[in-house]
């Protein structure tokens, strides 16, 4: 079902322009003067053009013109109503012409459009860097976990070949997932013994404090908010003996978990040394099914062999 819901929201826009063509086809099919009908080819191309961009506009502009000419060959004479065939070549020409040129404006729009956004977002991701880096700057022991966080999230996410707006979503998430510790105590983050439970609950309340923070930025960062909120919790939680409640949490949030967990397992602490590669990618093993989602840890397994390979 999950696999079923990715592939929709991954192909929405497609599948829309898909089922618009074939609902004007179907139609077009019950009507006699087709060629009053030809118009109506405009809005697939239209919605191509302003959700995916000149190609697949074209593309959409090529796929409904060559449909009009099947249409032609099989029902000759629903196109020569009081016209000559000369008169309605002519017409079925301009018409894709006109087609076309709509497909191409509309299209170079949206990439001029998608062009802004995405400096707009590079210049945010990289203020959220630089944050980022002063955050972890300030605790030896925690230097530049959130930037490698960040890294494992997005080759996760990549893996599973998520839609890019949700792999950057993924990724400013992981950038800022611990940007609550801001307001927690250093000198509790950084303790060697162990804490108590009243302190433990202190550093846990930091996922809230950061959510919080995100939230008061506005819409800028409203897709993170809730992945920040959910990444330390369990993929099952059991509810009783006989029954185990499966979460609802964003695959977003499931995928920072195991990044998260991974980092802070290889990683040096004031209270333990890292653990080996190997030893912490079976904790993860361990834990899957459990606190990690299987989906995610079999994609970071594949994620780590590559870089094995690579190295």
């Amino acid at each position: 079902m999950e696999k079923i819901k990715t592939f929709i929201v991954k192909h929405l826009e497609k599948i829309l322009i898909l089922g618009l063509t074939g609902v004007i086809l179907i139609t077009n099919y019950f009507i006699t003067q087709k060629v009053a009908f030809l118009n109506f080819y405009y809005l697939p191309v239209l919605v191509a053009g302003y959700f995916l961009g000149k190609k697949f506009a074209i593309y959409t502009s090529l796929f409904s013109v060559s449909l009009v000419a099947f249409l032609v060959i099989l029902y000759p004479n629903s196109f020569h109503i009081q016209s000559t065939n000369l008169q309605v070549a002519l017409d079925l020409v301009i018409w894709g012409g006109f087609l076309f040129l709509a497909a191409a404006v509309v299209g170079t729009l949206y990439e001029q459009k998608e062009n802004k956004i995405q400096e707009l977002k590079k210049a945010y991701v990289g203020v959220i860097e630089i944050l980022t880096k002063y955050l972890d700057s300030w605790d030896r022991y925690t230097k530049g976990h959130s930037l490698r966080v960040a890294d494992y999230a997005t080759e996760i996410a990549q893996a599973m070949e998520l839609p890019k707006n949700e792999i950057e979503n993924i990724r400013v998430a992981s950038l800022l997932h611990d940007i609550g510790k801001i307001e927690t105590s250093s000198e509790l983050i950084t303790k060697a013994a162990s804490l108590t439970e009243e302190e433990k609950k202190i550093i846990e309340a930091h996922v809230e404090k950061g959510a919080e923070i995100l939230n008061s930025v506005g819409t800028v960062l409203k897709e993170a908010i809730p992945i920040v909120l959910s990444h330390h919790k369990y993929f099952i939680e059991e509810s009783s003996e006989e029954e185990k409640k499966f979460n609802t949490l964003p695959l977003g949030a499931r995928i920072l978990a195991v990044a998260d967990g991974f980092d802070a397992m290889v990683t040096d602490r004031p209270y333990r040394a890292g653990k080996p590669i190997w030893q912490a990618m079976e904790e993860l093993e361990r834990g899957s099914g459990i606190q990690f989602d299987p989906e995610v840890v079999e994609a970071f397994k594949r994620v780590l062999a590559d870089k094995v390979e690579v190295a």
